[in-house]
């Protein structure tokens, strides 16, 4: 019987959120200032190599990683001795050692995802944080059935929008937002 009354305080404790820090996730669109103790470039852009990084490091609590062209022109990883509280920027994904890179769900927007090929034009837009001006650009376009944004810094400094005619497999890669119009 003791065992299962601890077996139900520790569900209770888990499903209500009560242990660990608030925001224990990572998640894109978030910074956590304060904290660093190392900070390097992370040549292949992705914010998953920053979040392994701090699991390696013993002194490691939470981390944050820049995406090109936001903070500084590389994509960077701050690694943190302390777990400082999120805050709303787009440049950035952080989260607490343990986490998982999370990104946003439940729209038909797709985080980190490229599908690449059936371009049939490449579009200006401007620096956007969630591919919602080439997603526009595309449903604007009657030809168009697929897009795919390239963040800045990924492929040139500017940010580039792809329209597709055809409707490609998604691939992960962090430097992409894409979508498909039905």
């Amino acid at each position: 019987m003791r065992s299962f009354l601890i077996m139900a305080a520790a569900a209770f404790i888990v499903a209500s959120g009560i242990c660990g820090p608030s925001g224990v996730r990572a998640q894109t669109g978030y910074d956590r200032p304060g904290g660093d103790y190392s900070s390097f470039a992370v040549r292949a852009g992705d914010p998953a190599a920053c979040a392994a990084s701090c699991e390696r490091d013993s002194r490691c609590r939470a981390w944050s990683f820049s995406y090109p062209h936001t903070a500084v022109d590389k994509a960077v990883c701050w690694l943190k001795n302390k777990v400082t509280p999120r805050v709303k920027n787009d440049c950035c994904v952080s989260g607490v050692r343990g986490a998982a890179v999370v990104e946003p769900k439940g729209s038909a927007v797709e985080y980190s995802i490229d599908r690449l090929g059936g371009d049939y034009r490449e579009a200006s837009v401007a620096a956007d944080p969630d591919g919602k001006t080439c997603q526009t650009a595309c449903e604007a376009d009657g030809r168009c059935r697929a897009w795919t944004y390239v963040r800045p810094g990924y492929i040139g400094a500017a940010p580039r929008c792809f329209l597709k005619s055809q409707i490609k497999p998604p691939r992960r890669k962090p430097c992409c937002i894409s979508g498909v119009v039905r």
